[in-house]
């Protein structure tokens, strides 16, 4: 007879939780996932409080694995670049590369749900509503309590998993152990969502498959697609300071400040000042802790373990890497939780680190680089040398962006490229005679240093 698989226990159904739930459930675990929102197939999901997302080749990667790939790629719209808007309204467009790749726009709430239904198929059971409020380690008890109705009910699983955000309920109860470090930072910046609806035949009114930047310096907006011919918004802003949220307190302060700064972008956004004065002002947090497994039978994943800024495009990539990764290793391990827990940890938890430091310095390449004719001229280079040598010199962004290559592993080379590329720029008359740059001693050069 063969032995039962354990019963798994996973805090949080958001999109971390749920595909988790999906490679688990496959795997023939006993699965139920806790998660504190209203069932989002009676409620829908909320908006005005999550950025649209990017999927790239690390999110592909890990909904491969799980069979799901194939379902998502009908509601996600690819983005081969991105779109620059200028003061003047106008347009520069850089793509990712030469080669047509593209990142992916999806709206959350619908790969949310698609990814709770495959669970489900799959005899993950889900229960909404419920928010813990004890978690204890030692035997792995949780308690929860239902929003609506006040049911408080005891559960004892095998496994707890949390995927439950950047204020984990598990990992808060993690904190109180011996030697556990733990880190959180917020910038002084937030963020608002706003919106461009379709037109009146249910078109785009900017180009589809672009992400659109503002760069503005200190601030910037930006804006993905979505199915319905809409691009969900997003301003990235100063919550203090001469211009910031703290001054935009009128309809005739945001639309001066709109006019000014976002001109081709207003007469597109009709319902702006209802937008900006009802959705909320939320802020940007990175989240580091060690370990992230306690006793062979708690594991964080996810925001949970690792919320970082979304200057990159990489935390539901990274959270969705995290779930291969772990369920990877359980197979390795023959389903030994205790030992999959600890090579998972050496897996993660450096790379966790790694792409929240590139999220943070990728917020000031967009905001304030972007535009840059010098850093233009940066990237055009680094774009030849990786079409020369697509093996040897791949650019950082794609390395993060199009590969798999683990974080960590692509911050230190383009640490080492940025050293190069420093004393490239430095090249007199370097804007006449690029072209004429001895590229193979370059790439010689990276070669050498790594």
């Amino acid at each position: 007879m063969l032995q039962q698989k354990e019963e798994v226990l996973i805090l949080g159904g958001g999109l971390v939780g749920s595909l988790l739930a999906v490679l688990l459930a496959k795997r023939s675990y006993r699965v139920t996932v806790f998660e504190g929102r209203p069932d989002p197939r009676e409620k829908g999901y909320e908006r005005g409080r999550s950025i649209n997302l990017a999927l790239s080749d690390r999110g592909w990667k890990a909904l491969e694995s799980a069979g799901v790939a194939e379902a998502v790629k009908d509601i996600a719209i690819p983005m081969y670049g991105r779109m620059m808007h200028s003061l003047t309204g106008e347009l520069t467009y850089q793509p990712y590369d030469d080669t047509g790749k593209a990142i992916y726009s999806v709206t959350r709430g619908v790969l949310n749900l698609a990814l709770c239904n495959e669970a489900i198929k799959h005899g993950a059971v889900f229960k909404f509503g419920y928010r813990s409020t004890e978690v204890n380690l030692k035997t792995n008890q949780v308690i929860l309590r239902h929003t609506e109705s006040g049911e408080i009910i005891t559960v004892q699983p095998d496994i707890l998993l949390g995927a439950d955000g950047a204020f984990s309920a598990v990992r808060q109860a993690m904190q109180r152990t011996d030697r556990f470090n733990y880190s959180q930072h917020y910038i002084e910046y937030g963020y608002k969502e706003l919106s461009i609806p379709p037109t009146a035949t249910g078109g785009f009114h900017l180009e589809k498959n672009a992400l659109h930047i503002w760069p503005r310096g200190n601030y910037m907006l930006i804006a993905l697609p979505n199915g319905d011919g809409s691009f969900t918004c997003t301003l990235f802003f100063p919550f203090e300071g001469d211009v910031s949220f703290e001054k935009l307190t009128s309809d005739t302060a945001i639309s001066e400040f709109f006019r000014q700064n976002f001109s081709d972008a207003v007469p597109l956004m009709p319902n702006l000042l209802q937008e900006f004065s009802e959705n909320p002002t939320s802020s940007l947090i990175t989240v580091r802790c060690n370990p992230w497994t306690y006793g062979g039978k708690v594991g964080l994943v996810g925001d949970a373990a690792h919320a970082i800024v979304p200057f990159y495009g990489q935390g539901m990539n990274a959270g969705f890497e995290d779930c291969r990764i772990l369920t990877e290793l359980l197979d390795k391990h023959a389903g030994n939780w205790a030992i999959t827990f600890k090579d998972y940890e050496k897996a993660r938890i450096d790379n966790a680190n790694a792409i929240a430091d590139l999220a943070l310095m990728n917020f000031v390449e967009m905001r304030d680089f972007v535009a840059n004719p010098a850093f233009l001229l940066r990237k055009k280079i680094e774009a030849h040398l990786h079409q020369l040598f697509p093996d040897e010199w791949m650019p950082l962004y794609t390395m993060v962006t199009f590969s798999d290559l683990p974080y960590s592993e692509a911050l230190r080379i383009g640490r080492i490229q940025d050293k190069i590329m420093q004393r490239v720029m430095a090249t007199k008359d370097i804007e006449q005679i690029w072209q004429s740059l001895d590229f193979e001693a370059i790439k010689n050069e990276l070669l050498q240093s790594i």
